[in-house]
């Protein structure tokens, strides 16, 4: 079932969306505030974002930025919603980054078709996605991990960091946003687990997994 995120400060529509939404086979979660949003999104990704430009704490505009300069959320299809209606209006909310556009008031049976067509596009997309650094090949479709063409059997952990690092090869990541990212926000258990998980998962890359570096005091970083 596709996980659709609604972040809406008006409650009468965000009842609309998220009751219609549940009606034609959706998951929903709302939320109010940008913060709110941000704290779900460490904890699970969300098939699809209805993202209101007007927010109490931040601008619409500002958060499809930050979500298209994120390798772990660029991807995420986004639907914006708002009361302006302006041309200009449209091509802004599109050349930042959001996918489709839906200006109130609008009919439900638009919202829901808007949201299919976008969930069957983004999927196609996904459906072609695969990462590559070096000789390692992780197919996120097939959620399959190869190394010199050859398989690499991992732990669900172990390719959630895997895929982590990759997505943000060249970056460092730090040790609590990895363990917020892959374990969750709840996650009670020592750092050292991260420690062993990557150890290990060093460990089946063979040669490769050197492109994994600690950054002491930091976390890791994924590079040739």
């Amino acid at each position: 079932m596709s996980l659709i995120y609604i972040v809406e400060d008006d409650r009468n529509i965000s009842e609309i969306e998220s009751f219609s939404l549940k009606n034609s086979g959706y998951e929903t979660a709302v939320f109010e505030t940008a913060k709110d949003f941000y704290e779900a999104l460490a904890r699970r990704m969300p098939s699809l974002v209805l993202l209101d430009v007007m927010l109490p704490d931040e601008d619409g505009l500002c958060i499809v930025e930050k979500l298209r300069k994120d390798p772990l959320t660029q991807q995420i299809p986004i639907i914006m919603v708002t009361a302006k209606s302006t041309e200009m209006d449209k091509v802004k909310g599109l050349d930042m980054g959001a996918d489709d556009y839906l200006s109130k008031p609008f009919g439900v049976m638009e919202l829901i078709s808007r949201v299919k067509a976008l969930l069957r596009r983004s999927g196609k997309g996904r459906a072609e996605r695969c990462l590559t650094i070096g000789c390692v090949l992780l197919d996120d479709e097939r959620h399959v991990v190869s190394v010199d063409n050859r398989p690499c059997e991992l732990t669900h952990k172990e390719y959630e960091l895997l895929k982590m690092l990759m997505l943000r090869a060249g970056i460092v990541t730090g040790r609590t946003e990895i363990l917020d990212q892959v374990w969750g926000t709840d996650f009670q258990g020592e750092s050292r687990t991260l420690d062993m998980h990557i150890k290990t998962l060093r460990q089946k890359l063979g040669e490769a997994g050197k492109m994994i570096r600690t950054v002491r005091n930091v976390g890791y970083i994924l590079d040739l």
